[in-house]
């Protein structure tokens, strides 16, 4: 027997049109490679789409591919998501079983448990829960359980959460893996990590996206992948990689926004970067301007002369400088602080209503009088206000 493990293709989930089109390619050539591969079933272990409700194009893509594996008679079991989950239970993963292109994993809820209806393939029992928003399904997974009588089938277990041996020290909601029903094959999908691990000599894998999700995935997986899983007498495994652009990171450090643009592009000129995806880290403290002042839209021009497939920026690592402000007070003093703030502020930002910060500041510092009512207060400070920027009521 032998089954493809996919997982979290997020189709439809690019905003930019180049990336969405890139991702669906890469979709494409996991169920091509699965054809080739002649295997007898397709898994889907969540977030088949990005959304419950994704684009109609998307959607006619998206059919197509299925269309092939039915084609070919090749079965497809699939679990939602987080992204493709819907509270309502209605979303387009309906449709694809309604038009026979896929069987969903049912479930059964009971007070104290959740009990997991086996699809039969053979003599393979394929189970799944789905992944649900916010981690909600960490909970629901310590009730559930499968029938211990089909023991003796390849069992197969598809889930859409978190494991906590695959996150470390990080402080999410997880389960661990012995706490999971037994199974011979766990079919992981909602952290795009690389992970392979065994629980009781059985293996516990999360397929990774098909196609890079963010920032962050481009550069740190830079490519997608799934998985081809042979079982005869033992398991086979092997991790397919999908690579259909080349990636390029410019990780720049910057102090000076007004030359940033310039350094940049310099960097860049050095580099062969038709038709790849580039990636732009600019960090540092700007010590002058600020990061606005970096022409991002020229460094998106310089890169589209070069024929650069995509282009992608993070500057969450660019900082301006903090500057201190030295002030002598002697005691008693600290309204010296106030003007100090105001006479700084007036010089970097001219402006005809600078002359009423002052007043402003001493409309807004009244207090509310003990026994006071609410609406008075509110009255008497909107009426200072009024008077102050000339408002008739």
């Amino acid at each position: 027997m032998k089954f493809a493990h996919l997982s979290d293709c997020h189709l439809g989930g690019w905003r930019q049109p180049e990336l969405q089109k890139l991702n669906m390619e890469s979709f494409q050539k996991a169920i091509e490679e699965s054809i080739r591969e002649e295997v007898e079933f397709v898994l889907f272990s969540g977030d088949l789409f990005d959304s419950a409700f994704p684009p109609i194009e998307i959607l006619k893509e998206t059919f197509a591919q299925f269309r092939k594996l039915k084609d070919k008679e090749i079965k497809c079991y699939l679990i939602a998501g987080s992204h493709d989950y819907s509270v309502s239970g209605k979303t387009f993963l309906d449709v694809l079983e309604k038009a026979g292109f896929c069987e969903i994993c049912k479930f059964e809820e009971q007070e104290d448990k959740i009990i997991l209806k086996p699809i039969i393939y053979k003599s393979n029992y394929i189970y799944g829960y789905p992944g649900k928003k916010s981690g909600l399904e960490i909970q629901d997974l310590k009730k559930v359980q499968i029938d211990e009588s089909y023991e003796n089938h390849f069992r197969i277990l598809m889930l859409h959460t978190t494991i906590t041996e695959a996150i470390g020290t990080l402080p999410i909601d997880s389960i661990p893996l012995e706490e999971l029903p037994k199974a011979d094959y766990y079919a992981l999908g909602h952290i795009h990590v690389d992970f392979e691990k065994e629980i009781n000599s059985k293996p516990a894998i999360y397929s990774g996206p098909t196609f890079p999700n963010n920032f962050k995935e481009f550069e740190e997986l830079k490519q997608g992948s799934f998985y081809i899983i042979d079982v005869a007498g033992y398991t086979k495994i092997t991790k397919k990689q999908i690579k259909l652009k080349e990636i390029e990171v410019l990780d720049i450090e910057i102090d000076n926004a007004l030359t940033g643009t310039e350094k940049i592009i310099s960097e860049l000129e050095k580099r062969e970067l038709e038709d790849k995806i580039v990636l732009l880290k600019p960090h540092g403290t700007l010590k002058q301007g600020k990061i606005s002042d970096i022409k991002f839209l020229e460094i998106q021009k310089f890169l589209e002369e070069k024929k650069v497939y995509s282009f992608l920026k993070n500057t969450s690592k660019l900082e301006v400088e903090k500057q201190n402000l030295e002030i002598q007070l002697e005691a008693n003093e600290m309204e010296k602080v106030e003007e100090v703030l105001i006479e700084k502020y007036e010089k970097e930002n001219p402006s005809n209503f600078n002359e009423k910060i002052i007043q402003l500041m001493e409309s807004l510092s009244i207090e509310k009088q003990e026994g006071e009512k609410s609406a008075i207060f509110e009255s008497r400070l909107l009426s200072g206000l009024n008077k102050l920027f000339e408002i008739e009521l």
